[in-house]
């Protein structure tokens, strides 16, 4: 009869694997403006967990990342970097998937859309939105995001700043195509309130409704011109497409879809998208340009759209210029990457921002991983091996507590699977912790050091320890999405097989006479965080020295003498006045072989400025630049174009000419005194 049982037990599982559901996750794709600090990362191991956890449940699971690798400020990165633009990002690029690798993410598929295939869509889509009317061509005048890539309004500014990243903006003019991003508005907001659960958490869906939607929304810029490193609009070379309508579609372009409604049978099976799993910061993008760009393409929406919150340092967001940045690899040298996984994604709340410090990493692995988990394993094992020579045997001996703890173990499948129905991690991660502190709470009740004093109880103890083990087994199959590492050392330690998401719901399937292992490992060594500190300390100390520049053997460098001016009064100079300049637009002077004009920006005014730089600066180099200018300067006709002041250079040895900038980013209109 129990062979009959077992037979209809794996048929029934063989059926439901045959049938399984598909479930297809992405991340943002990382942008490649540099190395992804430790908030970063902290995405692409929520969705892993989220992907092997959807795998257990015996899903079809897809799980997309990648990296974006166009715009504007690549190209600026790569100047400063003296290199091509491709050989920028395919560094970075692969300093990101290295750090993915390390993190353990189990992703299916990592896109690059530098990749030829996602670039010929991207121009294909483009041209399809354009001549089926929903893309067309004008002049873009407004403020400008360089780091987010995006055009705002003044009245979307917040203290005149980036309402994204809280960065400086700057006025943008130049001929650009646009998105007939009205066209569709009505319809999204009917989805919206239709499908409650598509924008979660539901502060985020009430944000992009009263802040964008409901306002009514202008017609976005998807193409540029003032820089070059991105896809070319095919029919229109000089344009290259806008980075959001490049980098959204990689989740389509990802699994095969084709323009020209030749899209592949895995597009077919995994789109729509369950979750696009995001940064709160760009959920504008993904919410209200993404749906409304899917709708011209008729495609179905993505199922649902979630933006995480932010994991900050101790002392705000994570910047270089603050010098409080956190990176994965330098937490892992220290605390190990199942530490770390842990400590991500049990600290960040469901819909706040979560905070990371060195302080409470340590405290939590001590607390948590080594006390509670590691402690329990070690215990387990050393009493196994103490009392019967590692051999776990299930006696049948049973008392009322084991029922409470059989009841725990059992539950926690339950408790956990609603918590991640719902994506709250950190929660399915402390069910599954209050199972191993159940665990512990067992040997205290239980006090097997007593029960091994009476041999009468000798099959009591042999009881408990095998509850224990069997306890351990099946809360360390549910930790394998979060702590896969972890996961696999405990069972092997045990001598026991992961368990299937359908077995988690028996009690007593570990095999009696199984052999433990005869010396446990420390999981999860406890750390001493004083001796912590101090490294970190030290490791910061070597990165700033490193960093800074070498004084020692360093080459004299070659000075300029000029004929000395007449001497100048105070109040002479006092006359003069200096400001910052930013510079919004810029062009060659037509018959002139050494001037640009430049329109440039002192505070609420903007004066042209003709400067003999053409030699030394493109037009296109101007723009944005902050400078200092010399603003009284009479007005003056050079080549028949009026100029209203002059922007300072340095003159070198061979007469190259090197524009005077702040070394500070100081607003447009400071005074230089």
């Amino acid at each position: 009869m129990r062979g009959w049982v077992f037979f209809l037990f794996h048929s029934k599982v063989k059926e439901i694997q045959m049938d399984r559901k598909k479930y297809y996750i992405t991340t943002a794709i990382a942008y490649t403006s540099g190395k992804p600090h430790i908030g970063n990362t902290y995405e692409a191991v929520l969705a892993d967990s989220i992907a092997r956890f959807k795998r257990q449940q015996g899903y079809d699971v897809f799980f997309q990342t990648g990296t974006d690798e166009h715009g504007q400020k690549i190209e600026m990165k790569a100047e400063e970097a003296g290199v091509t633009c491709k050989e920028f990002v395919d560094q970075v690029s692969g300093e990101i998937k290295n750090i993915w690798d390390m993190m353990n993410t189990s992703y299916d598929k990592f896109i690059r859309t530098t990749d030829d295939y996602h670039e010929k869509q991207v121009q294909k889509i483009f041209k399809k939105l354009y001549d089926q009317g929903d893309i067309y061509k004008g002049h873009y005048e407004g403020m400008y995001c360089t780091p987010c890539e995006s055009f705002f309004t003044e009245s979307q500014l917040v203290d005149g700043k980036c309402p994204d990243c809280g960065r400086p903006v700057t006025p943008a003019k130049e001929e650009a195509y646009f998105f007939k991003m009205s066209k569709y508005a009505q319809r999204l907001i009917d989805h919206i309130n239709e499908h409650p659960e598509f924008i979660q958490p539901v502060s985020r869906k009430n944000e992009m409704m009263n802040n964008f939607l409901l306002p009514g929304l202008q017609d976005l810029c998807v193409s540029r011109t003032s820089f070059k490193w991105g896809i070319p609009v095919e029919f229109d070379p000089k344009h290259v497409v806008y980075v959001w309508l490049d980098a959204l579609t990689n989740y389509i372009t990802g699994i095969g879809y084709n323009c020209d409604g030749e899209s592949t049978e895995q597009f077919k099976k995994d789109w729509p998208a369950d979750l696009h799993l995001i940064g709160k910061d760009i959920i504008r993008f993904h919410t209200i340009y993404w749906p409304i760009f899917l709708m011209a393409l008729d495609l179905p929406l993505p199922k649902q759209v979630f933006g995480h919150p932010w994991l900050l340092q101790g002392d705000g967001k994570m910047s270089k210029s603050k010098g409080n940045v956190i990176y994965a690899d330098q937490l892992v040298d220290f605390f190990g990457v199942d530490a770390v996984r842990y400590f991500v994604l049990h600290e960040m709340p469901f819909e706040n921002d979560g905070v990371i410090t060195w302080e409470l990493m340590v405290e939590r692995l001590n607390s948590e991983l080594a006390n509670t988990l590691g402690n329990l394993v070690n215990r387990t094992i050393s009493m196994s091996n103490k009392y019967f020579d590692g051999i776990v045997t299930s006696t049948g001996v049973a008392e009322p507590v084991d029922q409470d703890l059989k009841a725990v173990v059992l539950g926690t499948k339950k408790k956990a699977e609603d918590k991640m129905e719902e994506l709250r991690v950190a929660d399915a991660i402390t069910e599954i912790f209050s199972l191993f502190k159940r665990c512990n709470k067992y040997i205290d009740e239980t006090m097997p050091w007593a029960l091994a004093k009476d041999e009468s109880r000798k099959d009591r103890l042999a009881e408990v320890l095998y509850n224990l083990v069997e306890g351990i087994c099946m809360g360390a199959s549910l930790l394998e999405s979060f702590m896969p590492e972890t996961t696999e050392k405990i069972l092997s330690q045990l001598n026991a097989a992961k368990r299937s998401y359908e077995e988690l719901d028996h009690f007593g399937l570990y095999p009696s006479g199984s052999k433990v292992t005869e010396r446990p490992e420390i999981l999860f060594a406890r750390l001493d965080v004083k001796e912590i500190i101090e490294k970190v300390e030290a490791m910061r100390a070597a990165g700033a020295a490193a960093n800074a520049p070498e004084e020692e053997n360093k080459e004299e460098e070659p000075v300029v003498d000029i004929k000395a001016k007449p001497e100048v009064t105070f109040d002479d100079f006092m006359k003069m006045q200096f400001q910052v300049g930013e510079i919004i637009a810029c062009g060659e002077v037509k018959k002139s072989k050494k001037l640009l004009c430049s329109q440039v920006k002192i505070g609420s005014q903007v004066k042209q400025i003709v400067s003999g730089i053409k030699a030394n600066y493109k037009p296109e180099d101007m723009v944005g630049k902050k400078v200092m200018v010399l603003v009284n300067l009479k007005p003056a006709k050079l080549a028949g174009i009026l100029s209203e002041g002059m922007i300072l250079c340095a003159e070198g040895p061979d007469g190259e000419l090197a524009l005077m900038t702040p070394d500070k980013d100081m607003p447009a209109g400071a005074e230089i005194c």
